[in-house]
C-alpha cells in the first residue's frame, strides 16, 4: 500500500495539485477555527481563573451576602470563634479613574485588613514604595492611600512615570488618592486600600462584601458553620465554587462557538467527498488495470481510503498550526474575548494544549475519511473488466433502501426533545447532525418524485427532455452531486433564520425595556458599583419639559453556591398609562398573573410580594409563574416574619444570561432599607424634545461639577449601540456561510466534472446524432439546472427543519431564553436563487471541456 500511495497516489496530486490542495484546505480551515477558539477560550478561562484565585486568596470558606453586603458587627463576631483561626474581611467596589486627559479606567477597588491579608491572600499584601524604609510602613493604613496592581500601572503611566494621584469616582463625587506603593495581584486594572479608608471614600461605612475564613487545623468547615449560627441571608462558599461558577458563566458559549467552527469541518468532509470523486473518475481505467494486475477491492478501497486519510492529515496538520498561530494572535490583539462578553479585557498567554490539537487534527482526519468512504466503496465495486473499456463507471452510485434514511430524520426529531445533558444541548447537536445526514440520504427519494412529476411537461422538447429523464433515471448520481450543495445550503438557511429571529427578537425586547426616551446613569457603574445621590435624582425630576422619572436600581443576588449570582432588579412596575396593571412595562412571554387572595388566611398571613422573573430563572432556579420563590425571602433579612414572594410572570431577558428577578421599587425600598438609584429614565411631558431637556440635565450636572460623572443616552442611541454589538458577535456567521456555500459550489463543479469525464462517449455519440457543441452544451446546463434547483428547494427545506431546532431548542437549553421565529424570506429566496444561478453555471463550464472533443474519437474509445 505504500509503495502505491508513493507512486501511484502520487502522480495524481502531483499532476492535479490545487484541487488537492483545495480539500486540504478546507480541512485545515475547520481545525483551525475549532482548535483556535479552544485555545482563545480555554487561555482565558485559565488566566481569569487565576487572577480570580490571586485576589481572593486560598481561604478555607468565603462569607457573602445574598443581596447587598455584610455588616461589620458580623466580622467580629466570626473573628471569635474557636474554630477560625483568621477572618479577613474585604470591601469591593467597581469604579472609575478619571485621567487628565479626560478619559475613564474602569477599575476595581479592594478595601482589606492590612493585617491579615498577607496570610490569606498575599497577592493583595500592599508593598510601600521606598522598599525597607521603616517610615513609611503605616502607609498601609493611611486614609487616602492606594496601591496599584501591575495592570493599573501600566494603564494609569503617562510617559512611562506612573502616577501620583489618582482621582476616583465615587458616586457623582470625585476623590483624590495617593499612589502610596503596588501590590502583586493579577488580571485587570485593581486599586488596593485599607478597608475603613475604602469604606470612608466610597460611602459605604460599616459594609463589607466578604469575610474570608481561615479555619483551625482539624475544624471541619460544616461544624464550624453550624456553631456559628450565620443569618439566612449569610452564604457560605467554598474557594472551589467560585472557580466552577466561572467557567460555567462562559460555558455554554464556548461550546456552541466550537460547534459553530466545526461547521467548516462538516463542510470539508463534502470537499474531500467531491474531489476524490472526480479523481477516481479520471482515473478509472488505471484503477481498473491495478484490478486486472491483482488488486483486491478491499485493498482498491483500502487505497482511495488512505489517499484521503493523507489529505486529512495535511489539512489537520496545517489546521493545528493555524489554528495556534490564529489563537496567539487573536490573544495579542483581541485579548481574550469573543464576542460574548464573559472575558472582556483579559490578555492572557497562550496555554497550549497537546490533547486539544490531537483531539482536533483526530477530526479532521476523520472528516477526510468520511468524505472518502463513497468513492473508495465505488472504486471497491466497480467491474475491472468494463472499467477497462469505459462500460463500469467507477463514480457510479448503486440504489439503497429509503428506510434508514427516514429512521435518521425520525431519530433526530426524538432527540431534539430530549433534555440538555449536563446544562448543554447535545441532544440537540446529534439532532441537527442526524437532520442533515438523513436528509441528505433521502434525496434520491425527493429528486425520484419531483422528476416524475416534471417529466411529462417537457416530454415534447428534446433538450430538457434527455437532462430531465438522464436525472431521473440516475437520480441517486444527481443525489450524490448535489449533496454538498444541499449540506451548504441547508447550514446556511439555519444560520440565517436563526440570527433573523434572534436579532428580530432583540429589537422587540429592546423597544419593551427602554420604553422612556432618556437614560442617566452614574458613569461606568457596574453591579455594586457608583451609584446616583438622591437630590440629583431630584434635582432631574424638578427639571422644566419632564414629565416623570423612573429610578432603577440593580444588584447582585446570590441564591444557589454553585451557580452564578443572578440580577435584582427594582424599578417602578404600575405605569401610568397601562391601567395599572404591574408587569406591563416588561416584556413579558404570556399574560402576568394576579397573587392569590390572602385575606382568607387570616390576621397571621405574611404579606405578599409580586416579582417578575426571567426565563433562565425557571430553567435554573424552578422558578415557575404562578408559584412561590421562598429562596427570595433570603435576600431580605428584614423583611416582615412571613412575607412571601409570588411568581406573577415571566419575562425575556437577553441581558442576563443566568437569571434575573423584577420587582417594584416601593417593595426593594421596604424590604431591604436600600434606596440608592443606578440608572434614571426620564419621561418628557408633552411638548418637550429630547435635545432640550438632554441640554437641561447636562447644565444641571454642570452646575453641580458632575457633568464629566454621568451618561446620559437615548433609548435611540442605546439600541443602535446595543444593535450594533449584535451585529459584530454573529459577523463569523455570514463568513462562514459563504464558506459553506463555496465549499458547496465547488462540490457541483466536481462532481459535474466526474460525471463528464464518465460520459464523454454519450457526449460523441450525442454529437454523432446530430447535436451541437452549444446543444450539448445545454443539456449538461439543463442539468446543472435541475439538479441544483432540487437541491436548492432540498437545502431550504433543510436548513429550515435545523432552523427550528437552532430557535427552539439550542438556543433556550443554552443560553435559556426563547425567541420568536423570523423568516427574512426575501434573503433566503436570494440565497437560493444565486445557488441556483451559480450551480448552473458551474455545471455549463464543466461540460466545456467534454462537448469540445474530437466527436468520432471519444465514441471510437467504445470500439
Amino acid at each position: 500500500m505504500r509503495a502505491l500511495l508513493t507512486t501511484f497516489s502520487w502522480q495524481e496530486l502531483r499532476y492535479h495539485p490545487w484541487r488537492n490542495a483545495s480539500a486540504v484546505v478546507a480541512v485545515m480551515l475547520g481545525v483551525a477555527l475549532a482548535l483556535a477558539v479552544h485555545l482563545i477560550n480555554a487561555s482565558a478561562l485559565a488566566e481569569f481563573s487565576s487572577a480570580v484565585g490571586s485576589v481572593n486568596g486560598q481561604p478555607d470558606l468565603e462569607l457573602r451576602a445574598r443581596q447587598g453586603t455584610l455588616p461589620d458587627e458580623l466580622l467580629e463576631r466570626v473573628a471569635a470563634h474557636p474554630g477560625v483561626a483568621l477572618a479577613s474581611p474585604v470591601l469591593e467596589v467597581n469604579t472609575a479613574v478619571h485621567l487628565p486627559s479626560g478619559d475613564k479606567l474602569p477599575v476595581k477597588l479592594l478595601g482589606v485588613d492590612a493585617l491579615s491579608v498577607a496570610s490569606m491572600s498575599p497577592a493583595l499584601m500592599p508593598r510601600p514604595a521606598g522598599g525597607g524604609d521603616n517610615s513609611r510602613r503605616f502607609e498601609l493604613f493611611a486614609p487616602d492611600a492606594a496601591f496599584l496592581n501591575p495592570a493599573a500601572r501600566q494603564a494609569l503611566q503617562t510617559e512611562g512615570q506612573a502616577p501620583t494621584q489618582l482621582r476616583l469616582q465615587s458616586g457623582l463625587a470625585l476623590r483624590t488618592v495617593r499612589v502610596a506603593g503596588t501590590v502583586n495581584a493579577p488580571g485587570l486594572p485593581l486599586l488596593v486600600m485599607d478597608v475603613a479608608a475604602a469604606q470612608a471614600l466610597m460611602d459605604r461605612p460599616g459594609e463589607l462584601s466578604r469575610i474570608d475564613l481561615r479555619l483551625q487545623p482539624g475544624s471541619q468547615p460544616d461544624a464550624v458553620l453550624t456553631a456559628l449560627q450565620l443569618p439566612d441571608h449569610v452564604v457560605a462558599q467554598r474557594p472551589e465554587q467560585a472557580g466552577e461558577r466561572v467557567s460555567n458563566l462562559s460555558r455554554a458559549y464556548r461550546v456552541n462557538l466550537t460547534v459553530l467552527a466545526l461547521v467548516a469541518l462538516f463542510t470539508g468532509a463534502f470537499l474531500v467527498f467531491s474531489v476524490l470523486s472526480l479523481s477516481v473518475a479520471r482515473r478509472q481505467q488505471q484503477f481498473a488495470l491495478l484490478g486486472v494486475l491483482g488488486l483486491s477491492a478491499p485493498e482498491r478501497l483500502r487505497l482511495v481510503l488512505a489517499e484521503s486519510a493523507v489529505l486529512g492529515l495535511l489539512g489537520s496538520a496545517l489546521g493545528v498550526a493555524l489554528g495556534t498561530g490564529l489563537a496567539v494572535l487573536a490573544l495579542r490583539v483581541l485579548g481574550g474575548d469573543l464576542g460574548g462578553g464573559y472575558f472582556a479585557g483579559v490578555a492572557p498567554s497562550l496555554q497550549w494544549s497537546t490533547s486539544a490539537a490531537l483531539l482536533y487534527g483526530a477530526l479532521g482526519v476523520a472528516a477526510a475519511l468520511a468524505g472518502g468512504w463513497w468513492p473508495a466503496r465505488a472504486t471497491a465495486g466497480m467491474a475491472p473488466a468494463l472499467a477497462l473499456k469505459g462500460l463500469g463507471a467507477a463514480g457510479s452510485v448503486r440504489p439503497h433502501h429509503p428506510g434508514w434514511a427516514l429512521g435518521l430524520m425520525l431519530l433526530a426529531v426524538a432527540l431534539a426533545f430530549a433534555p440538555p445533558l449536563g446544562g448543554l444541548p447535545l441532544a440537540a447537536y446529534f439532532s441537527v447532525g442526524l437532520l442533515l445526514v438523513g436528509g441528505i440520504a433521502a434525496l434520491p427519494l425527493a429528486v425520484g418524485a419531483v422528476l416524475n412529476r416534471v417529466a411529462p411537461w417537457v416530454a415534447r422538447h428534446a433538450l430538457p427532455l434527455l437532462a430531465v429523464e438522464r436525472s431521473r433515471r440516475l437520480r441517486e448520481t444527481a443525489a450524490v452531486a448535489t449533496s454538498g450543495v444541499v449540506a451548504s445550503l441547508a447550514l446556511s438557511v439555519a444560520l440565517t433564520v436563526m440570527v433573523a429571529s434572534f436579532r428580530d427578537s432583540v429589537t422587540q425586547w429592546l423597544d419593551g425595556v427602554l420604553p422612556a426616551p432618556l437614560y442617566v446613569r452614574a458613569g461606568s457603574s457596574q453591579g455594586e458599583g457608583n451609584t446616583l445621590p438622591d437630590d440629583f435624582v431630584q434635582a432631574v425630576a424638578r427639571l422644566p419639559g419632564m414629565a416623570r422619572v423612573e429610578p432603577l436600581r440593580a444588584t447582585q443576588l446570590q441564591l444557589s453556591p454553585n451557580l452564578p449570582p443572578v440580577t435584582l432588579l427594582a424599578r417602578p412596575l404600575a405605569v401610568v398609562g397601562n391601567a395599572g396593571l404591574p408587569g406591563q412595562s416588561l416584556p413579558l412571554v404570556g399574560n402576568p398573573l394576579s397573587p392569590p387572595d390572602t385575606r382568607s388566611a387570616g390576621a397571621n398571613a405574611g404579606a405578599v410580594v409580586t416579582v417578575y422573573v426571567s426565563e433562565a430563572m425557571q430553567d435554573l432556579h424552578g422558578a415557575v409563574p404562578g408559584g412561590w420563590l421562598p429562596s427570595l425571602a433570603l435576600a431580605f433579612p428584614n423583611a416582615a416574619p412571613g412575607t412571601r414572594y409570588f411568581v406573577a410572570g415571566v419575562w425575556r431577558d437577553y441581558a442576563r444570561q443566568h437569571g434575573s428577578v423584577v420587582l417594584d421599587r416601593t417593595d426593594f425600598v421596604r424590604l431591604s432599607g436600600d434606596a440608592r438609584v443606578n440608572d434614571l429614565a426620564l419621561y418628557l411631558a408633552d411638548g418637550a424634545g429630547e435635545d432640550t431637556v438632554s441640554e437641561r440635565v447636562r447644565e444641571l450636572a454642570e452646575s453641580l461639577g458632575t457633568a464629566d460623572l454621568i451618561e446620559l443616552a437615548s433609548a435611540g442611541q442605546i439600541r443602535a449601540i446595543s444593535l450594533g454589538i449584535f451585529d459584530r458577535s454573529f459577523a463569523v456567521t455570514y463568513w462562514l456561510q459563504a464558506v459553506a456555500i463555496g465549499i458547496g459550489l465547488f462540490g457541483v463543479a466536481a462532481s459535474f466534472s466526474a460525471q463528464v469525464l464518465a460520459r464523454r462517449r454519450e457526449f460523441g455519440l450525442l454529437a454523432h446524432l446530430g447535436l451541437t457543441r452549444r446543444q450539448i452544451l445545454g443539456v449538461v446546463a439543463l442539468e446543472g439546472l435541475a439538479w441544483t434547483v432540487l437541491g436548492a428547494l432540498a437545502g431550504l427545506a433543510l436548513g429550515l427543519g435545523v432552523s427550528l431546532v437552532l430557535v427552539y431548542v439550542v438556543n433556550p437549553q443554552s443560553f435559556h431564553w426563547t425567541m420568536d421565529l423570523a423568516l427574512p424570506w426575501a434573503r433566503l429566496l436570494i440565497l437560493c436563487a444565486a445557488v441556483v444561478l451559480a450551480g448552473t453555471a458551474t455545471a455549463w463550464l464543466a461540460g466545456r471541456a467534454a462537448a469540445s472533443r474530437d466527436a468520432v474519437q471519444a465514441v471510437k474509445e467504445d470500439w
